[in-house]
């Protein structure tokens, strides 16, 4: 599972009046908010004088020389499963998988099993990132249940490191194909607003000015025009929790069959009912980033999947402009 490992590093000096547990996970990308903190109150960070720091919510002074101390993974109680994945690309580092609509990445309250993990753990085999804490496969990032298309997933710890290091400086490529409602305009954009937890709704996310968020930016434009609707690509410049589903519908273009944050208007309501359409038409189609072993740039395409083709052939028509 890899042995107990010490993590060294130098907290910038703009993190002043930080809480400790979010200096450290800007400072190492590698690890969860929610891992530090606990590494925290288990009293495994300290000082470079020595000192040990237990209180998540301290404040740091920036600057501050700190040692984490990582203990060796725990075997996974998750139930390895043999589900069948599309693999796109696998080595002795990471893997790419084309996941499809309907796939949980990991598994949670309600979903226990038959997710990509539990298929992972059996595909893997003994090849595992122990990242989190415990040993599974590396989860670096994840796209919801019902969004379509490509994950990497590292299998080594020094891997899942060189890739969280990527997503965390923006610097990974993603590319997504998405069905709105309507027809944007200005066709092309840019989207920014802080997203963060609904205390509506916890299901939700909202976008959000109390600085309770974190800064996300989408920039989208129209492929295609379509009755009703549009066939949009959006770029990822950062990478939140249902991103392009809050960021979209907040001007006024939803995901098609989006069922927590679309309306939609009454064609389009009734093209999906009839196609039985009832997830967000969200696909992953482009991966893009630098091996961290070889450094070599690896990017990766996944076509539309078979449903979205056929929605977009039902709200095709020959007297759209294309």
């Amino acid at each position: 599972m890899g042995p107990e490992k010490s993590i060294d590093c130098v907290l910038d000096a703009g993190m002043a009046g930080w809480r400790l547990d979010r200096a450290l996970a800007a400072s190492i990308p590698a690890h969860s908010r929610e891992r530090l903190k606990a590494l925290v109150a288990a009293g495994q960070v300290r000082r470079a004088d020595g000192t040990l720091l237990r209180d998540p919510a301290l404040k740091v002074k920036g600057g501050e020389a700190l040692q984490v101390v990582v203990p060796a993974a725990r075997p996974s109680d998750t139930l390895a499963q043999d589900i069948p994945l599309t693999i796109v690309h696998e080595d002795e580092a990471l893997l790419v998988v084309d996941k499809p609509a309907g796939l949980v990445v990991h598994p949670a309250a309600g979903n226990l099993d038959g997710t990509m993990v539990n298929a992972l753990l059996h595909h893997c085999a003994g090849r595992l990132s122990g990242i989190g804490g415990v040993a599974r496969p590396g989860i670096v990032h994840r796209i919801d249940k019902d969004t379509s298309g490509l994950l990497v997933v590292a299998k080594t710890d020094t891997a899942h490191e060189g890739l969280a290091r990527q997503f965390a400086a923006h610097t990974v490529e993603r590319r997504y194909m998405a069905v709105v409602a309507g027809v944007p305009v200005p066709p092309a954009g840019r989207i920014e607003g802080s997203l963060a937890r609904s205390t509506v709704n916890r299901q939700k996310m909202a976008l959000v000015s109390d600085g309770r968020g974190k800064r996300a930016v989408t920039h989208f434009r129209m492929l295609r025009a379509l009755e009703g609707a549009a066939l949009v690509e959006c770029r990822l410049e950062t990478g939140r929790t249902h991103q392009i589903r809050v960021h979209m519908e907040s001007i006024g273009h939803p995901l098609a069959g989006d069922p927590v944050y679309g309306r939609m208007p009454g064609k389009l309501a009734a093209v999906l009912a009839d196609l039985g359409f009832r997830r967000q038409a969200l696909h992953a189609a482009t991966l893009g980033f630098l091996h961290p072993f070889t450094q070599e740039r690896l990017s990766f395409e996944s076509a539309l999947p078979r449903d979205i083709v056929e929605l977009i052939g039902r709200l095709s028509s020959a007297e759209v402009q294309e």
